[in-house]
């Protein structure tokens, strides 16, 4: 029992972060149809950017380290769009799709050659926090579990009830007929880009504050990514954050019956049970934020 229980507490702070990594997903998908391959590589360099931030010489405090490393990856998403994905859109979403995937295995090679292919951890000890009997929680991962959920909070009264949040639904629904408003697609979908960005940047430092860094990290998250957003019905964003849970909570449980080692599969494994049985997803691919 005890075990069960804090695979149900490890699930919950993973499937948080996980939730981050689907939303910034799905709100690229919904907007302008096509799956960023190269969203999980705005994970890895968010994480390495905060991991630069705060090491010496510059040995910046942890929060102040993640805050320029979101406003890095914000810059970086932006680059991305302006050089590849806005000349490129109103070609088809495979064009995209591959420019996406060149993007994504560009930054991975140029990780790995400023890195080096070595786990790095970040500078800080993740001692015990609280413990409720035998289950335990650190500092870290209480922190974890604030900052996620701060950022979804944030993310649901952005969305319901912002001008800018009505603008990206009704951009996202048809943007022709959103143009007919007074809606301008373009100054919308750079700011999908920002919040994308900033939600992987996010996750991508909470996640590597509870476990590590590593060049290829952004691909194994682009899957869980992946997995919940098809979980919760492509293009539905309350359905990717509840996914993102599905999706840690199933890894920390699965561990209980599977070996260690086949924990990252079990992404793939929902992935190709949804294709088989349910592509739609849980909730649907309807928009999901009304």
């Amino acid at each position: 029992m005890t075990l069960i229980l804090q695979s149900l507490l490890d699930g919950l702070i993973a499937g948080s972060i996980y939730a981050l990594f689907a939303t910034g997903l799905t709100l690229i998908y919904g907007t302008l149809h096509f799956i960023n391959f190269a969203h999980g590589e705005l994970i890895m360099a968010g994480a390495y950017l905060a991991y630069l931030f705060m090491i010496p010489p510059l040995s910046f405090s942890p929060f102040l380290s993640a805050g320029l490393a979101v406003l890095g990856i914000i810059g970086l998403a932006l680059l991305m769009d302006k050089a590849v994905f806005r000349p490129l859109r109103n070609a088809s979403p495979l064009l995209l799709l591959i420019a996406s995937l060149g993007i994504s295995l560009f930054l991975q090679n140029l990780a790995q050659a400023v890195w080096g292919a070595e786990i790095r951890t970040f500078p800080f000890s993740l001692e015990r926090g609280l413990s409720f009997g035998p289950v335990v929680i650190t500092r870290v991962q209480i922190t974890i579990l604030f900052v996620a959920a701060a950022t979804i909070l944030f993310l649901y009264l952005l969305l319901k009830f912002t001008r800018a949040g009505k603008a990206i639904r009704g951009v996202s629904d048809n943007p022709r007929l959103a143009e007919t408003f007074g809606v301008e697609s373009e100054k919308i979908i750079r700011n999908v880009w920002i919040l994308a960005a900033a939600l992987a940047a996010v996750g991508g430092v909470l996640y590597a504050a509870d476990t590590n860094l590593e060049p290829h990290m952004g691909i194994i998250n682009l899957v869980r990514a992946f997995a919940a957003v098809l979980l919760g019905g492509t293009g539905n964003v309350w359905g990717a954050l509840i996914g993102g849970f599905v999706i840690g909570l199933s890894e920390n449980l699965g561990v209980l019956i599977l070996p260690l080692g086949y924990k990252d599969a079990i992404a793939f494994f929902i992935i190709i049970i949804l294709l088989l049985f349910r592509p739609e997803g849980i909730l649907g691919t309807r928009w999901g934020v009304r």
